[in-house]
């Protein structure tokens, strides 16, 4: 088994101040707290002898590896991200940053999202990538507008009922 990937996906360079400052923080993490924590780990692991046959030894590399490919990954990102930390031109239109209520028009349920960057994702919260197929169909609609998008569960239809940005620290 080779250690090669293939090259992830494109994705839109775009963040929210609060998901860059997020970035940042856990960058500064793991530089600081954790890594220096399994290198010293890692110190005593190999003081210890054979290792070929250190379960210690092995399970430490493999978790600073981990933590030097996030580091890697985190500051390449946050050097080719873009902070959008103002509200657009058109406010009364979907663009980055957005939450959107949204009605289903076949089941009427209501549903409420936040159009963000890739690298700041919360389904639970209902934040979703700007990449993602809901928030492309989403882009310039506007309140009362009707769409229909493909979705991994089928083809589905949605009314906005509200857009609305953000303001002050939150955003």
């Amino acid at each position: 088994m080779s250690r090669w990937r293939p090259p992830a996906e494109k994705s839109t360079a775009l963040i929210t101040a609060q998901g860059h400052q997020r970035l940042k923080v856990e960058l500064d993490d793991l530089w600081r707290v954790r890594r220096p924590e399994v290198v010293k780990a890692l110190a005593a692991a190999a003081a210890e002898g054979d290792r070929s046959e250190n379960a210690e030894y092995t399970y430490r590399k493999k978790q600073l590896g981990e933590i030097d490919r996030r580091v890697r990954y985190l500051t390449k990102r946050l050097d080719a991200l873009r902070i959008v930390d103002q509200p657009p031109t058109d406010p009364q239109a979907v663009f980055f940053g957005a939450w959107v209520e949204l009605e289903n028009v076949d089941s009427g349920e209501v549903s409420r999202y936040r159009i963000v960057g890739p690298d700041e994702t919360d389904a639970p919260t209902g934040w979703i990538s700007i990449d993602s197929p809901l928030a492309r169909a989403l882009l310039k609609k506007r309140v009362d507008d009707a769409f229909e998008v493909e979705l991994p569960s089928g083809r589905h239809g949605f009314a906005i009922l509200a857009v609305e940005y953000p303001t002050g620290e939150g955003r």
